[in-house]
């Protein structure tokens, strides 16, 4: 579950800032940011979030908000995959909002060329740099089929060839929902370990998705990529610093936002 509770905190911090309204469901006052189209049968992780909060509540009741397990929670994920640590500001609050508009407008798309992937960062206050980094995180973690069908089937220049013959293997080029969600790793080298073989992987023409391969395609962040695929420890604390940048995206604090007791519900 590692990737996905990073990408759980990711995809929380986008959209009104690290506040938790990614674990709101869907009522009559909420329009849920889970049905959202970046997020849909994709984001997952909410019961292990349920379950620290659970866990936190009784020990320590109202007083540990949603927004900070999910930060701690990527984190850790990092660190239990071999990925850096590092320390998570603590004292968000959690949102008794949503918005399902912003997560479809705010979040990244696997479409998203180089410019638009740079000018969605900066919207939150991160750098080039911070967004080629952050992309990092797919050194873990797996796409379903129809986020890369495109790439791989489109005999493309900036496709290993033999790399598209092997993902074309678990991702039929009809579309079905059954061909539709057959997962492939990010990285077809280290699928499981947070290393930096996504970086050396784009080098070599084999990103999955067309918003990796876009980082090094001739492009302003080619000279990132080549840094981080040379120097490992570069990258992860890179990673490290980037991640608390992100984690400090538009916060609720002191008397703004509340301490949900129920992570998938206002109180």
């Amino acid at each position: 579950m590692a990737a996905s509770l990073i990408r759980l905190h990711f995809h929380d911090c986008f959209v009104q800032g690290c506040d938790a309204s990614i674990l709101l469901d869907e009522s009559t006052t909420i329009e849920s940011e889970k049905s959202a189209l970046p997020n849909v049968n994709s984001v997952r992780g909410f019961e292990i979030i349920d379950k620290a909060k659970a866990a936190v509540e009784k020990v320590c009741p109202g007083v540990v908000s949603c927004a900070d397990i999910v930060a701690v929670a990527a984190r850790d994920a990092s660190f239990a995959v071999g990925g850096p640590s590092w320390t998570v500001k603590l004292g968000r609050r959690d949102s008794t909002t949503a918005s399902k508009s912003s997560a479809n407008t705010d979040l990244p798309l696997f479409t998203d060329d180089l410019q638009t992937l740079i000018s969605r960062f900066n919207n939150k206050g991160l750098t080039a740099r911070d967004m080629v980094t952050l992309s990092g995180a797919h050194t873990i973690g797996q796409a379903q089929c129809f986020t890369f069908r495109g790439r791989i089937y489109n005999n493309a220049s900036d496709i290993d060839a033999g790399f598209s013959s092997t993902r074309q293997r678990g991702c039929p080029l009809s579309s079905s929902t059954t061909n539709d969600q057959k997962l492939a790793a990010l990285d077809l080298v280290t699928p499981n370990s947070f290393d930096n073989n996504y970086f050396k992987n784009l080098i070599q023409k084999k990103g999955l998705l067309q918003s990796d391969q876009v980082l090094f395609s001739g492009g302003s962040t080619d000279s990132i990529v080549s840094e981080y695929s040379k120097n490992p420890t570069t990258f992860k604390s890179d990673f490290a610093a980037a991640m608390i940048k992100m984690g400090d995206i538009q916060p609720l604090t002191a008397s703004a936002g509340v301490i949900r007791s129920i992570c998938s519900a206002v109180n």
